[in-house]
């Protein structure tokens, strides 16, 4: 009866963490840091510092750099889920999570539903900074938005990834060690910010292997191009793939753990 009862609960009680989480987060404005400063940032900076050498001017490059920034803040706010278990863990909440009558799951779920917010924030940031300084998709709305929607599906299935790394971790400091270096070799060994046939071939192998780089290929047909090509097919059956792998690794790790 008593599983029965928590089996029948996991819907409530992941809604109820991932309210929690969501207060949590509005009680520390710091955790939105990285998905509305940082977009702004980097949309500006790189603008106004490289696109003038990179593309001819700033409004040649927006095309390019609106994609670009918003995957990499996309991959900054997937990589949060990782550090934010490895800290509940450590303070010992996941423990006071057991003994209280809800689905085991529950936790965990409700910090990668609550998550999906911070990609939301993320992708609608980008969007308006890159519309501020004079950024225009040439699709309609409802491409814009569909775009949106695959960068947000594959950054949340990116997060599962290092909410693996999170529960497998051994530190919380170590978690954003690595989400931060695998932030930067993702978003930059792409074609994130430039024409990939302006590096060394080499490092065209390299950016051309990069996920990232399709994701950015993808989102940028949809916004400039109004199709859904072969890559964006791509992007969908790898980020289903991704998740349909880590999600029962991830949750095996997390019963391990608890």
């Amino acid at each position: 009866m008593e599983i029965r009862t928590q089996k029948g609960n996991i819907i409530t009680n992941t809604a109820t963490m991932a309210y929690r989480n969501l207060l949590k987060t509005i009680h520390n404005p710091d955790r939105f840091m990285d998905v509305i400063i940082q977009p702004v940032m980097f949309m500006v900076m790189f603008g106004y510092l490289f696109g003038g050498a990179i593309a001819g001017g700033v409004k040649a490059y927006l095309p390019i750099i609106v994609p670009g920034v918003l995957m990499q803040t996309l991959l900054s706010a997937a990589s949060g889920s990782g550090a934010q278990i490895r800290e509940d863990l450590d303070s010992g909440v996941f423990d006071r999570f057991k003994s209280l009558p809800m689905a085991h799951i529950a936790p965990l779920a409700g910090q990668l539903f609550a998550d999906v917010l911070r990609l939301v924030i993320a992708t609608a940031v980008s969007f308006l900074t890159g519309y501020l300084m004079g950024w225009r998709s040439s699709a309609n709305i409802w491409w814009d938005l569909g775009a949106a929607v695959l960068a947000i599906f594959s950054s949340w299935a990116i997060s599962w990834v290092f909410s693996l790394l999170g529960l497998m971790a051994k530190s919380a400091t170590l978690v954003q060690s690595f989400s931060m270096m695998a932030m930067m070799v993702l978003s930059f060994l792409s074609n994130a910010f430039i024409p990939i046939k302006t590096l060394p071939d080499w490092l065209q192998t390299v950016a051309n292997a990069n996920p990232i780089t399709y994701v950015i290929n993808a989102i940028t047909g949809m916004m400039n191009s109004g199709v859904w090509n072969n890559e964006a097919w791509l992007v969908l059956v790898i980020s289903i793939g991704i998740v349909i792998v880590f999600a029962p690794l991830t949750v095996w790790a997390y019963n391990h753990k608890n």
